[in-house]
């Protein structure tokens, strides 16, 4: 009888460490469901789960956070994948990253819809103002976190006020800063703080063959102005004129049938035109939701957080899809449902093109950093001992520090408006530094507070 237990018990060991694809998907919607606090909270469910069913040693987990920070997108993400991957293979990996996923997806749908009926009223003006304020509060607070830790040498802090001044100042965007600052991380890795005075020397040398190239631009400029211009436009002339007489020639009978076909042709174009441009409109409308997501999903170095002023850019001030007010409030319901802060895609996707438009985009966000898991996991040990790669990244991470802090600007100037606002996030700031609660319930905590600091005042 005790052998019987002892086998039966080793076989129920051995199923609990054996994943299904299944289980893989049950477990990582449960986290999915219950994932708030951000991606530290986040990563410490997956490690008691993968640690209880034994999938996982610690070393091995603490590989898996390494290789996830090291990559785009967010570190409880691309941990999701890689620990599906070890397990199960890219299907494993796709199981456990759509159970993570669905449950923050679902539920920012359900806030679009809902925040379309409520925004009309101003107690819910009130409410998502607060939360305005606590964002930004966390956003500077995490800065500031990140700025303590990486920030030892000088170049890294001109890195710092580069990408801050790019993106809120000349309004460039993320994927310029970030490859430049990655760049930029390479050359000071591998050629030290020795050869700065060779770089001085070489921009001063570019631009001086920069004006000297700009200066003979300009002088072959005006000489084909003064030359070239009246005999291109002769030419031109006696073309259209020479076209005209050969036209006029045509027999009155042939440009009749020509006219009738042609006639008949435009019917049929006019017919396919109006039946076929709402959906080519819906298909084009998707497709440029489609490519902005993943080039923002590909350059998403440091977490969500980071990708606010680029989001921002494309969605409110190329294409105008959302108000800057309602990007904020998108911004605030991001950071309060569960999962990763890139689920405000969703919110974005949905107003734009509706359902179909929220999974398109969520889609779109997370692919590039799935894949690039994916890719890298296969080759972990490869990945990680690269010195170019961790030289780029080492480049890019001082340059986040100054990303957000251009993202809390640009949601303060958008969400806040008046002096209750911003006693809101200087309090949360000195909530956040202090007492380092979860930041859950520090902004849904400013939301009410501002709430009834409305009613009482009002």
């Amino acid at each position: 009888m005790r052998r019987r237990v002892r086998v039966a018990r080793k076989q129920v060991e051995r199923i609990s460490r054996t994943a299904s694809l299944w289980g893989l998907f049950l477990s990582f919607l449960k986290i999915g469901v219950v994932g708030f606090g951000g991606s530290v909270a986040v990563l410490a469910q997956i490690r008691t789960l993968v640690h209880n069913r034994l999938w996982l040693t610690d070393t091995e987990f603490a590989e898996a956070v390494a290789l996830a920070q090291s990559l785009p997108g967010t570190s409880a993400g691309n941990s999701v994948t890689y620990v599906g991957l070890r397990l199960r293979g890219w299907r494993g990996a796709s199981a456990a990253m759509a159970g993570f996923v669905l449950p923050s997806m679902f539920l920012m749908i359900a806030l679009a819809i809902v925040y379309r009926h409520l925004h009309t009223f101003s107690d819910t003006e009130r409410f998502f103002h607060g939360l305005n304020g606590a964002v930004v509060a966390l956003i500077l607070v995490t800065a500031w976190r990140m700025g303590t830790n990486i920030l030892t040498k000088r170049w890294q802090w001109v890195l710092v006020l580069f990408a801050f001044f790019a993106v809120a100042i000349l309004k460039a965007t993320v994927p310029e800063v970030v490859l430049a600052s990655g760049l930029i991380g390479i050359y000071m890795e591998s050629f030290a703080e020795k050869q700065l005075l060779k770089l001085r020397d070489l921009r001063s040398m570019v631009s001086r063959r920069q004006t000297r190239v700009r200066f003979r631009l300009a002088r072959q400029r005006q000489s084909l102005r003064r030359q070239g211009f009246p005999r291109i436009y002769l030419t031109r002339r006696a073309n259209a004129t020479r076209i005209l007489e050969e036209s006029s020639e045509i027999p009155n009978i042939a440009k009749e049938a020509d006219q009738q076909s042609e006639d008949v042709t435009k019917l049929h174009s006019i017919a396919l035109f109006a039946f076929g441009m709402p959906i080519l409109a819906k298909v084009g409308l998707l497709v440029t939701l489609a490519a902005i997501f993943l080039r923002m999903g590909s350059v998403t170095f440091g977490g969500g957080l980071v990708m606010i002023p680029l989001i921002e850019s494309e969605v409110v001030n190329t294409h105008h899809w959302l108000s800057h007010q309602e990007f904020a409030d998108a911004t605030a319901l991001g950071q309060i449902t569960p999962g990763p802060v890139l689920i405000t895609a969703t919110f974005i996707g949905y107003r734009v093109a509706g359902t179909i438009g929220a999974l398109v985009a969520t889609v779109s966000i997370f692919l590039p950093a799935f894949l690039m898991t994916i890719a890298a996991g296969s080759s972990l040990r490869r990945f990680r001992s690269n010195t170019q790669v961790q030289s780029f990244l080492r480049g890019i991470a001082p340059a986040v520090v100054g990303l957000l802090v251009a993202a809390a600007l640009s949601i303060g100037r958008a969400g806040i408006h008046s002096w209750i606002g911003i006693s809101i996030m200087v309090i949360a700031i000195f909530t956040l530094v202090r007492f380092r609660p979860n930041a859950f319930w520090v902004i849904i905590g400013a939301g009410f507070v501002r709430f009834l600091i409305g009613l009482i005042v009002s």
